[in-house]
Order: structure tokens, then sequence, then C-alpha cells
């Protein structure tokens, strides 16, 4: 088979189209680039999109973790628990807030697992921060239990999983204030690679009005005025500055790509999913390599599709992405690198003895390109070409072949 219309398959390519290109085009000539109008629109229809009550719109997913940890008041001599497989990013916004990331180990699905979160839960703990990772939603009925049971904070890192569904409600879905099946704050990525962009951007949505004006307020510097809202009824321009804030506010040339994206989420979701069951099919039966959970009972996004390789029925340990890029044109990656694998997480918060399973996976992950701007023949070279160099490197194999693929 050959590489079918390009001659390298990109990681990820992202689909923005005439819609987008207008609304920009229209943001620029309106005069008003920062946040305003259009911001404002896109909160409103994120926040329905998702079922949520509140919507704040901010520069980052990054951003939106660490307004909801500030916002709910953790800081120095507090600990937050969260899974050791996921970005760098996830912990540093509780190390923002003077707060200590504690990491409890993953289930079988790659999120972090409830019965892992019960056993580091002490006297300090005030939050539970879980990823779902690649899309797929986490445990949330048990860790909500146990937040109810020791009086936690929850606060998801929905990075991924714009699209997904749990329990057959979007991520992020937020009924009632004080409900039992609800989290304080869901945040939301729209960097370039996500499921849905603004190119750089993210979305916190909350239950909690209050909650809501404070991380509002704090993602623009403490103001108690944007420039939007500046002018009182009086018509006489006037704020104050109310706590030490952040310049965390999305703009709206972001907010006018974010507009139709969001708009288009369900049939790039819808792709995702049908490009998910063509890497299974094609892997079924190959018994070198294992396929992601499609989560039961819930709806999988698809940020992600992370194949794992079975080491012991391979001859030699592949070198993932580097084998699929140089050998294969291909842009696969890899994720995560484990939080303790990193040198300065390691110096602060030793914990590779209680992540045995997310350092023992991260051995064996391998994350294939899937995008709805890749072609299904595409798709099938990916899968091709994986099959491959597995086959070439099956431990039933002769030891020397495709070494030099590697």
């Amino acid at each position: 088979m050959t590489i079918p219309n390009e001659s390298f398959i990109p990681f990820h390519v992202p689909s923005i189209g005439d819609e987008e290109v207008r609304e920009v085009e229209a943001a620029l000539r309106s005069g008003w680039l920062t946040t305003g109008p259009r911001t404002a629109q896109f909160e409103e229809e994120f926040r329905a999109y998702v079922g949520a009550s509140q919507a704040v719109a901010v520069s980052s997913c990054t951003a939106a973790l660490h307004l909801a940890l500030a916002a709910l008041g953790l800081g120095k001599s507090d600990e937050v628990i969260t899974t050791p497989l996921t970005f760098c990013s996830t912990v540093h916004t509780i190390r923002h807030v003077g707060a200590k990331p504690v990491l409890a180990d993953i289930g079988e699905d790659g999120n972090i697992d409830p019965v892992e979160i019960a056993r580091a839960i002490t006297p300090n703990t005030r939050a539970i921060l879980p990823v779902h990772f690649a899309g797929l939603p986490c445990d949330m009925r048990a860790i909500w239990a146990l937040a109810r049971r020791h009086g936690l904070f929850v606060i998801e890192d929905a990075a991924h999983a714009a699209g997904s569904r749990y329990e057959g409600r979007p991520i992020g879905s937020m009924p009632s204030d004080g409900a039992d099946d609800v989290s304080d704050a869901v945040a939301f990525s729209f960097y370039a690679t996500k499921n849905m962009t603004t190119g750089e951007g993210g979305m916190v949505v909350t239950p909690r009005a209050a909650l809501a004006s404070r991380m509002r307020m704090l993602s623009l510097h403490g103001m108690s005025r944007d420039a939007w809202n500046r002018y009182t009824r009086r018509g006489n321009w006037y704020y104050e500055v109310l706590d030490t804030g952040f310049k965390y506010n999305l703009t709206d040339l972001q907010a006018a790509i974010g507009i139709h994206q969001l708009r288009k989420l369900e049939r790039f979701i819808e792709i995702r999913r049908r490009y998910a069951g063509i890497y299974n099919q094609e892997f079924a039966g190959v018994e070198e390599v294992e396929t992601p959970a499609p989560g039961e009972g819930n709806s999988h996004s698809w940020h992600l599709y992370v194949l794992r390789l079975n080491l012991n029925s391979l001859a030699i340990p592949l070198r993932r992405s580097s084998s699929m890029k140089v050998s294969r044109s291909i842009g696969a990656s890899v994720h995560f690198i484990p939080i303790p694998l990193h040198p300065f997480f390691a110096r602060i918060s030793p914990g590779r003895s209680a992540c045995d399973r997310a350092l023992r996976l991260y051995q064996r992950i391998l994350s294939l390109p899937l995008y709805p701007a890749m072609a299904e023949s595409q798709v099938r070279y990916v899968a091709a070409c994986v099959k491959d160099i597995v086959a070439a490197n099956c431990a039933r194999r002769s030891h020397g072949i495709l070494a030099s693929q590697m």
C-alpha cells in the first residue's frame, strides 16, 4: 500500500472551514479584538451544549484549572489527588496555588483508579482532580462518592473530553448546584490538537454562580469589570481591583473560531468514532497489540487513539513514535510520559512507587493519528504500517529482521 494523497501523515491537522475564517474577519473588522461580544456568545453556546449553569472562557485549560483551584481557596498545606498519566500542566496548576500534588495510580483503562484515590486520602486532602484520559470518561460516580464522604472538592480535567458523555450526559453537565452527581468545576481545552480548537484557549464550567463570578474576576487581573462591561448604568467608566488576579481571558478573535468549531463538534466526534472503529477492526486478531477500551456505558470522544503494544510478543522493544515517523512517514506520538519520570516532579514529590501501573503502561503505548481531516484511506494506511512493523518484530520471527527500521 502506498501513502495516500501526501508523503507524510501528521499526528494532527485542525479542521478549519470558511465559517471560522469569515467570523474572524468579521471580528477584525468590528474593531473589537479582545474579550467582548463574541466571547460572551461562545460562553453561552458552550454552556448550553454541555448543560452547565455557568461557563467562563479563558486562555487555556491550564488557566481554567488554576482559576478553579484558586477560586476554591486551595493553598499551602492542602493536598490535591490527581493521576500520574497526564500532561504536566495538570500538576503545575496544583503547585501554582501552593498545594501539594498527590498521585493515585491508574486502572486498566488508563484513567485514575478510585480505589487508589481512596488510599491516597489524608487529613490534608481537599480536592480530587481526575483527568478523562484520551476522551474516555473517568468513573465519576465512584469519585463523587469519595468526595462526599470526605468533604472534598472535585475539579475535572476534561482537556481531552469535549464531546464525551458520562452516563448519557455530556462531560461538564451540571444539572444543579449541590446535587450528588456534579463536580465543582470542569476545565476544557481548545488547543490546536483538541477535538475542537480556538488555537489556544479553554473553558471552565461550574454549577455555582458565585464560583463562576470569582473565576471571572480572577481571570482578568482581579478587576470587578472587564473592558466590555466597564461602564456603569449611569455611563461612568469605573472598575475596582478586588484580588490578586491573572491574565487568563479569551479574546474575541479566538472565540470567533470557537463558535463555529463548537457547532461542528458532534460531526467531528462522529468521524473520530468511525475512524477509531476502523483501527479496531484493522488490529483485531493482531496478538502483538491491544486496542483501547471503548468505555462501558459511556461515550468516548476519541481525542486520542492509544494503541498498546504487547511487549512480550515482540522480538525487540519498539521505539514507538520514532519508528513510525522515520521508517513509515507517520507522525505518531506517546501520551504521556508519567509525571514521576520528569526530573522536576521527581524532586518535589517522589511518587514512582505509587504509580506502578502508569509506569508499566507508558512502556507500551503509542498514539496514532486520528482526526477528521484524515481520509479513511490514510487511517487504513497507518494501521497497515503498524501491522507491518509489528509483524516484522514479532518474537516468533528471526531476531535479525527489520532492526534497521527501528
